[in-house]
Parts: C-alpha cells; sequence; structure tokens
C-alpha cells in the first residue's frame, strides 16, 4: 500500500471520527431540552387526566402509594404499576437499541421513534377511547403504563446514545448542578470557567424546558382538554423530522 493511499485513509478516517463527535455535539445540544419539555408535559398531563400518576418522575408514585397504604386509603394501582412497568420498558428499550445495533445519531432516532408510538397510543387512548373519563379506569390505567413507557424510553435513550447528558426528567439533580455551579463561582469570585459553565448552561436549559412543558400543558388542558396530549406527540414528531 502506497504512502498517499495510507494517508488518504488515514485522513478519512479522522474526518470520520471528527464527523461523528460532531454530530455528538450537536445531538446533545438541542435535544435534551426538546425531551425535557416533552417530560413536563407528559408528566403534567398525565398527572391531571389519568388518575394522579407520575409518569416522568416515577419514584413520586412510590410516594404517594406509600401514602395512601399507610394512611388507610384506597390504593391506586397505576401507581403502584408505575414502577415495574417502567424497569420492564427501560429492559425492553435496551433490547431494542442493543439487536439494531445502532449507536450515537441513528440510535437517538430509532429510539425518539419508539417513544412517539408511544405516546401517539396515548393521545388515541384519551381522545377516541376517553381515558380520562374514568381516571381510575382500565383505559386511563392503560394509557398511564403507555405513558410511563414512553418516559422509560426517554431515559434509556439518553443512557444509551448521549450517555453524558443528565436527566431531562428529574429536575432535582439538574437544580442541585446550577446551584453548585454558582456557588462554584461565588466562592472564586471570578468568572465561570468552561466546566462551571457548561454545567449551569446545560441545567438551566433543562430546567427551563420542563418549566415550559408544564406551564403550555396546564394552558392546553384548560383549552383542549385530552387534546393536550398532541403537543408532546407533535414535538417528539418535529424531533424525529429535524435529526
Amino acid at each position: 500500500m502506497s504512502a498517499s493511499t495510507k494517508s488518504s485513509i488515514a485522513f478519512n478516517g479522522a474526518s470520520g471520527s471528527a464527523d461523528h463527535n460532531t454530530e455528538g455535539s450537536e445531538l446533545a445540544e438541542w435535544l435534551p431540552p426538546v425531551l425535557s419539555i416533552v417530560a413536563g408535559m407528559v408528566d403534567l398531563i398525565g398527572f391531571f387526566t389519568l388518575g394522579n400518576i407520575f409518569t416522568a418522575h416515577i419514584t413520586g408514585n412510590l410516594v404517594l402509594a406509600s401514602a395512601a397504604v399507610v394512611r388507610g386509603g384506597p390504593l391506586n394501582l397505576a401507581q403502584a404499576l408505575a414502577i415495574p412497568v417502567f424497569i420492564v420498558a427501560v429492559a425492553a428499550t435496551w433490547l431494542v437499541a442493543h439487536r439494531s445495533n445502532r449507536h450515537g445519531r441513528a440510535l437517538a432516532r430509532l429510539l425518539l421513534g419508539l417513544q412517539f408510538i408511544l405516546l401517539a397510543a396515548v393521545l388515541v387512548l384519551s381522545t377516541v377511547a376517553k381515558a380520562s373519563a374514568e381516571p381510575h379506569g382500565l383505559m386511563a390505567g392503560i394509557a398511564a403504563m403507555l405513558a410511563v413507557s414512553a418516559m422509560a424510553c426517554q431515559y434509556a435513550l439518553l443512557r444509551l446514545a448521549l450517555p453524558r447528558v443528565v436527566s431531562t426528567a428529574v429536575m432535582t439533580g439538574n437544580l442541585t448542578n446550577a446551584i453548585l455551579a454558582l456557588m462554584e463561582v461565588l466562592s472564586k469570585g471570578s468568572s465561570l470557567t468552561a466546566i462551571d459553565s457548561a454545567r449551569l448552561k446545560a441545567s438551566l436549559r433543562l430546567l427551563a424546558g420542563f418549566l415550559l412543558g408544564c406551564l403550555v400543558s396546564a394552558a392546553a388542558l384548560a383549552l383542549v382538554a385530552d387534546w393536550a396530549w398532541a403537543l408532546p406527540v407533535a414535538l417528539a414528531g418535529l424531533a424525529i423530522a429535524v435529526w
């Protein structure tokens, strides 16, 4: 093999690696804030229409179910099922990713498509089957578990395709990151370092996205009731189309 051929192969390999890194950085830049908006929408709409179940903050259901047991009130079955369903959905998402043999951008697109299908199913059950008419009924329970599965897919998507990105649904961690970054700045009495700046910006974007999702979906619920589910479905579909 000639020296020029070797140089060409080396250049192409380096170029491909650079392109992959660029794609990954672009994906990490805009996709998490979009998904945080989706999470805020799904969590709020699910809580108010599907029997007071947290579809994004999964462990919150454990608190509610435990409180019902202690107080002797009726147990919300959907709240109790949310955690095992979430576990199974995360495992199923891993299997899909593993069998697909995709990575990075291609894997993100695949899992975004899976999330879109799950959210679209929730929209159908809510608008056609009128799941919210009986918030603790069978249809509402199925819709809630589908929403939980969609969020499980989102959690797994970030872990598998963008492992360095923090959670887009658990805002406690993002708030902690933002506060710690600010404390670092205050303690040094200087401007943000590159690491602190990146952590602060990422955390604030996700916090703002989740809050925006909650506010917009709350307004949509007041205006169009169950059709508010169309918002996270549309945003999930837009993410696929743009990416």
